[in-house]
Parts: structure tokens; sequence; C-alpha cells
């Protein structure tokens, strides 16, 4: 009943605060935020500027409702093992301080998504491009002033560009992207354009739409994996979230006096603890793996 009123009374001020704009966790999220831009790589900044240009990044709601839910569900779950406020609130803080992990993991899938349906268009353009003009560096500046390419693909795309005229070959450039992209789609697409460019093709054009042919199987098979992802990723959710409720099992069978009785003792602590540890481990594993790189091999 005790925690049952600190949860109401928590609720009820931070709700008031969010609603009146004197967001305490506002002021925190800012101060959390504005260290890790002064001090994060620059490639993350980017990652989480490009995040925020697609309109689905975490905006300050997001994230209390994220405190709210997973902050209650650690609350109901601490105290159902140990009945102890303590105890309860260790667990609810710690959990707090995930969010932000979980809301990088998200960041970069979102990101991971983004690039991979830029290299889709660019691999795709390049051939179209090549077709015409027989040129892979030709080829490489139609599809830069199209218009259709937007940085970080448009940046590296100029990069390599700017590598062949350097060079006079465009083995540097095409090392430099694949490298940089490392997907099967470029380095098969890439592969094809250095045979062509130095060993010659008959029928370069039947070479070319075989190769579009096999983009859009690998397309089609990363798309396909990103459902079963997504399928996966809410029964895995829903399977970890019955793994803690099975200490209710137990109460059920031994009594709720019983089980409190056994709490008393150490090693029977240090089991429900490893339980709980065990399972969120296993929670964040699965996060990890959904969340994983887009179609990159």
């Amino acid at each position: 009943m005790e925690l049952i009123i600190l949860l109401f009374i928590a609720a009820f001020v931070l709700s008031y605060h969010y609603n009146t704009g004197d967001n305490v966790y506002k002021f925190f999220a800012d101060t959390v935020s504005n260290f890790y831009n002064t001090y994060a790589p620059y490639s993350y900044k980017e990652v989480k500027e490009k995040t925020k240009e697609l309109g689905q990044n975490y905006t300050t709601k997001d994230y209390f409702m994220q405190v709210i839910l997973l902050g209650g569900a650690a609350a109901i779950i601490s105290y159902m093992y140990f009945y102890s406020i303590p105890i309860t609130a260790a667990y609810v803080i710690i959990v707090v301080l995930f969010i932000p992990y979980l809301s990088y993991l998200r960041t970069q899938r979102i990101y991971s998504e983004y690039v991979f349906e830029q290299i889709q268009v660019y691999t795709t353009n390049v051939i179209m491009e090549f077709n015409t003009t027989q040129s892979f560096v030709k080829s490489l500046e139609g599809v830069r002033d199209s218009g259709i390419l937007e940085d970080p693909v448009l940046r590296d795309v100029k990069q390599m560009i700017q590598m062949a005229y350097d060079n006079g070959t465009i083995d540097q450039s095409i090392e430099f992207f694949d490298n940089a992209y490392p997907y099967y789609m470029v380095k098969n697409m890439h592969q094809l354009f250095l045979q062509i460019t130095k060993e010659g093709a008959r029928d370069s054009g039947e070479a070319l739409e075989l190769m579009s042919m096999d983009i859009d199987a690998l397309v089609e098979g990363v798309y396909r994996d990103r459902m079963e992802r997504q399928q996966f990723h809410t029964k895995f959710l829903v399977f970890g979230g019955a793994l803690f409720l099975l200490v209710l099992a137990m109460q059920m069978l031994l009594g709720s006096d019983k089980y409190k009785a056994l709490l008393k003792r150490w090693y029977v602590q240090i089991i429900l603890h490893a339980v709980i540890i065990i399972n969120c481990y296993f929670l964040l594993t699965g996060e990890k793996f959904y969340n994983e790189d887009v179609g990159v091999e």
C-alpha cells in the first residue's frame, strides 16, 4: 500500500511539472543532451541530427513516457520480488538510467534504415546512368546532380568523384565507398564496374540488367528480414516480460507468508537478484539484435 501511495504521489508531481512546463525531467534531459553533444563522437551527432530531420527522434514527452512505463514496470516487478521500497527505488533508478541507451539503439536502427534506402537509390541510379554514359565517373556525376541523394551518401559520392579525378582511376574511389558502406549490393555492383572498365564487356547492358535483378533480390531480402525482426521483437518482449512473472507462480505455490519468510535468507535474495539481472540482460541483448545495422554484412 505504501508503494502504491508513493508511486501515485510521484506520478502526480511529475505530471504537474510536465503540464506546467516546469519539467524537472526536461531539465535533466537537456543537461545530459548538452553534455553529450559537447563530448560525443561527431558520427553519432550526425546520426542524431538526421533522425531529428526524419521526424523520428524522441521528444521530451517520449522520454517522459519511457520513464513512466519502464520505471513503473521496474517498480512493480522489483517490489513483487522483494517487498522492499529501498530495493525497488534502486531498480527504478537503474532502469531509468538505461533509457538513453535504448534511445541510442533505436536511433542507430532508424539511421541504418535511412542509409540503406539511400544506398538502394545510389546503386539503382548509377546503373541507369551507366547505361547512358558508359562511364562510371560520369554516372556518379549524374546521380550527384540529380538531387535524389542526401548526406552522408551524397557527400561520399562527391568524395568518390574527387578521388577519381585526383588519382586518374576509380580503384581508390571504390575502395573508399566499399569501406564506408559494406553492403553486398555495393560491393557486387562496384566489382562489376571494375570488370567492365578494366577488362571490357561485350554486352555490358545484359550484365547490368542482371545486376539490377540481384539488387532487387537483395533489397527484398532485407525488407523481409526487417518485417521478421519486428514480429520477433514483439514476441520476444512478451516472452521476456512473462519470465519476470514466474515469481508469482512461486508465491502462489508457497503462499505469501512463506515467500516473505524466505526473503529473510541472504541466498534467496541473491538468487532473486540474479534472476532479475539475467532477464534484463536477456532483454537488452534482444533489443541490440533488433536494432542492429540493416542490410550490412
